[in-house]
């Protein structure tokens, strides 16, 4: 029961988050991406969806989503009886069934193989870099803790 209320919790807590990296997502994209002005979704986004209203209310709620789901699922390291590789197994399988179709949808790869594949190498890429910088840095922490004890 415990576990159930903070994944609850932490979800309630990624859906602004969520919304809130999307939005500096969008920032990000536009500096590098566009000619000077800001876009709120991709123009391929915006002319599906029939205007940009409507892309941004979809975005927004697939940005909740994301939070949503990543939050959630981050209880999963706190499962200690399960080793490394099943938490981080998991949890990647989770975030890349939640990410992977959002970012299809929103048009935030190519709609092709070669955009899908491209895509989800640099989503991989990403997460191993984020899943070696915390590994080391909880590494570290352990080892100066067990100093200490020494």
């Amino acid at each position: 029961m415990e576990n159930k209320k903070k994944v609850l919790e932490r979800m309630l807590l990624g859906i602004p988050l969520g919304i809130a990296i999307g939005f500096v997502i969008s920032i990000v994209a536009s500096a590098f991406f566009g000619d000077g002005a800001y876009y709120s979704a991709p123009p391929s986004f915006i002319e599906s969806m029939g205007g940009e209203l409507k892309a941004v209310i979809f975005q927004v709620a697939m940005s909740a989503l994301i939070g949503l789901v990543f939050a959630g699922a981050s209880v999963i390291w706190e499962m200690h009886e399960w080793s490394l590789a099943k938490q981080s197994g998991l949890y990647f399988l989770i975030i890349s069934l939640t990410m992977m179709p959002v970012a299809w949808f929103a048009h935030w790869m190519e709609h092709s193989l070669k955009g899908f594949l491209s895509y989800f190498a640099i989503f991989a890429g990403v997460f191993v870099v984020m899943w070696l910088i915390q590994y080391f840095f909880w590494r570290q922490k352990v080892k100066k803790i067990n100093e200490k004890l020494s």
